[in-house]
C-alpha cells in the first residue's frame, strides 16, 4: 500500500509541475494531445458554451462567456495547487514519516493538512514531522509551494499584457473601417489623395500585429478564450 501510495504520490507530482512548465514557462506550442491543461479546458469550455447559450438571450451571451477565460484560470491554478498538495500529503504518508500532533494520531487526512499547510507556507506549527525524511520532503514543498506563487504572479501579467496589446489594435481599427469593421468601409476612408499609402502603412503595421497574435497564442493558448470587451470587434 505504501509503494503503490508513493507511486501515485510521485506521478501526480510529476504531472502537475510538466503540465504547469508547458504552460507558464515553456514559450513553445506543446502538440501531445495528453495534457491536463488541454483536457481541463476540452471538458469545462464546451458544458460551459451550451449552457450559456441555452440560458441566457443572444445579447447576454457574450458577457458570460467572456467570464469563462477568467474563471477558468483560476480553476486551473487551484487544480494544480490540489495536485501538488495531494501528491506531496501521499508522499508523506507512504514515507511512513511519524508526525506529532495535538490528539497524538495520525491518518492520511492528517498529512494531507501537513502537505497543505506546507505548500502555502503557513508555518501553524500544529503538525510537524518527527523524521529526517519527513522534514526534507517539508522543505522541499515549502520551496516548491513558493515557487508555484511566484510562477503564478509572474503568468498573469504576461497574459494581461498580450490580452490588452491585442483589444489596443483592434480598437483602433475603428477610425479606419468603422464598427464592426469592413473591407469596404476600410477602402472608402481610404480614397483621398495619400489614402493608398495610408493603407500600405495600415497593412504593414497589421502584418506585424498578426505575426504577434500568432506567437501570443502558440505559446499561450489560453488567450484564444478572452473574448473581445465590445460584441462587434470580437
Amino acid at each position: 500500500m505504501s509503494i503503490l501510495s508513493a507511486v501515485l504520490g510521485i506521478a501526480l507530482v510529476l504531472i502537475v509541475l510538466g503540465d504547469a512548465f508547458e504552460t507558464i514557462v515553456l514559450s513553445r506550442r506543446v502538440t501531445r494531445r495528453v495534457r491536463l491543461a488541454r483536457l481541463f479546458y476540452k471538458y469545462t469550455w464546451r458544458p460551459w458554451s451550451a449552457l450559456v447559450r441555452s440560458i441566457f438571450s443572444r445579447r447576454r451571451q457574450e458577457t458570460y462567456l467572456g467570464f469563462y477565460a477568467p474563471l477558468s484560470l483560476l480553476l486551473l491554478l487551484i487544480l494544480w495547487a490540489t495536485g501538488l498538495i495531494i501528491g506531496f500529503g501521499l508522499l508523506h504518508w507512504a514515507s511512513g514519516s511519524t508526525i506529532k500532533t495535538p490528539d497524538g494520531t495520525s491518518g492520511l487526512n492528517t498529512y494531507l493538512y501537513l502537505s497543505g499547510t506546507t505548500f502555502f507556507t503557513l508555518g501553524l506549527g500544529d503538525v510537524t514531522p518527527a523524521t529526517s525524511l519527513g522534514r526534507g520532503l517539508i522543505a522541499f514543498e515549502s520551496g516548491m509551494g513558493f515557487g508555484f506563487l511566484a510562477l503564478v504572479i509572474g503568468y498573469l501579467p504576461v497574459l494581461n499584457q498580450s490580452f490588452s496589446r491585442r483589444e489596443i489594435t483592434i480598437s483602433l481599427l475603428d477610425a479606419r473601417a468603422g464598427s464592426p469593421p469592413t473591407a469596404t468601409e476600410m477602402l472608402r476612408r481610404h480614397s483621398h489623395d495619400r489614402g493608398m499609402e495610408d493603407l500600405r502603412q495600415l497593412l504593414h503595421e497589421w502584418e506585424r500585429w498578426s505575426a504577434e497574435l500568432l506567437e501570443n497564442h502558440l505559446s499561450y493558448p489560453v488567450l484564444g478564450y478572452f473574448r473581445s470587451h465590445h460584441d462587434n470587434q470580437s
